[in-house]
C-alpha cells in the first residue's frame, strides 16, 4: 500500500512537490541531499539506464545520508526479461538493501509479451518486507501502460517511474496526465526521463504531480594533467564525469514549487 505522506503545501497553497533524485555515485547522493532532494535512487551505469550500486555505495549512502536510499535492483542493462540466475541475483541485493536498512527499492520485471511478470515482481516484493517499492521504467517498455498500472497496484508498490511510454517526459506528458487520473491516488505517478528547467514547470501544470525523479548532472572536467595521447584522440574528456549539480537541483525544486 501507499504510504500516507503528511502534506505539505507551497505558498500559494499548492501542493508541495518533491524531487528524488538518481544518483550515480555516493557523492552524487550527498549533492543531492545538500540540494534539497527528500529521496535519491542509488545506482551505477546510468548511461544503459541504471543498474544496481555496490555494497559499498549502498553502505556508505545509509551511514552518510538523512534522506531516504533507494537502491535499483538490476542486474544489468538491456532488457527486462531476466534470467534464472538475473532473478536471483536480484532477490540476493534485495536482502543486502534489507540488511542495509535502505527505505526502499526500485524494480520491475517484465514478459516477453510485454505484460508485468506479476509472479516474479511479487516475490521480489515480498522479500522486500517493510521497504518501499518503486516500479521503475520498465513500465514505460509494456504493451498496455494502463494495464501494466492495474497489475502494479495490485503488487503493493509505492510509486511508479515513468516518462508516460515515450523516451522523454516530453513526449509522454499528456499520457502521464492520464495516468495520474486513472490512478486516483492508488499509486503515485513519479514523472522521470528528461526532467528539465524547461519543462518541470509544465509538467506540474499539466500533470499535478507531487513528486519527480531527475539525475540533475553536470559534467565534471577531469584534474589530470597527465594524459596518455594514444588513449584518446588528442581530447582529454573521455577523462570527464557526470555528478548531480547542486545549483540545479534547487532550480527544479524552486520551479517545480513556483510555477508561474
Amino acid at each position: 500500500m501507499v504510504k500516507v505522506k503528511e502534506p505539505k503545501f507551497n505558498s500559494d497553497g499548492a501542493p508541495w512537490v518533491d524531487m528524488e533524485v538518481c544518483a550515480n555515485s555516493l557523492r552524487s547522493a550527498l549533492v543531492a541531499q545538500e540540494g534539497g532532494a527528500i529521496r535519491v535512487e542509488l545506482c551505477d551505469n546510468l548511461h544503459e539506464g541504471g543498474t544496481t550500486p555496490s555494497y559499498a555505495q549502498i553502505a556508505m549512502a545509509k551511514k552518510m545520508l538523512d534522506i531516504d536510499v533507494f537502491a535499483i535492483i538490476r542486474p544489468r542493462g538491456g532488457d527486462f526479461l531476466y534470467t534464472d540466475l538475473e532473478f536471483e541475483l536480484m532477490k540476493e541485493d534485495i536482502k543486502i538493501c534489507k540488511q542495509l536498512k535502505c527505505e526502499g527499492v526500485v524494480l520491475g520485471i517484465l514478459k516477453a509479451d510485454g505484460t508485468v511478470d506479476e509472479e516474479r515482481c511479487a516475490e521480489l516484493i515480498a522479500l522486500a518486507g517493510d521497504m518501499e517499492v518503486t516500479f521503475h521504467r520498465a513500465f514505460d517498455r509494456t504493451r498496455d501502460l494502463f494495464e501494466a498500472m492495474e497489475t502494479i497496484i495490485k503488487l503493493g508498490c509505492t510509486r511508479i517511474l515513468t516518462s508516460g511510454g515515450h523516451p522523454r517526459v516530453d513526449e509522454g506528458v499528456f499520457d502521464i496526465e492520464d495516468l495520474v487520473i486513472a490512478a486516483n491516488d492508488r499509486i503515485i505517478i513519479m514523472p522521470g526521463g528528461g526532467v528539465s528547467i524547461e519543462n518541470v514547470v509544465r509538467l506540474v501544470k499539466a500533470t499535478k504531480m507531487i513528486e519527480f525523479h531527475a539525475s540533475a548532472m553536470s559534467t565534471v572536467p577531469t584534474e589530470m594533467m597527465y594524459k596518455n595521447s594514444h588513449m584518446s584522440e588528442g581530447s582529454r574528456k573521455d577523462l570527464d564525469y557526470q555528478l548531480s549539480d547542486i545549483e540545479l537541483i534547487k532550480e527544479l525544486i524552486y520551479w517545480a514549487n513556483n510555477p508561474m
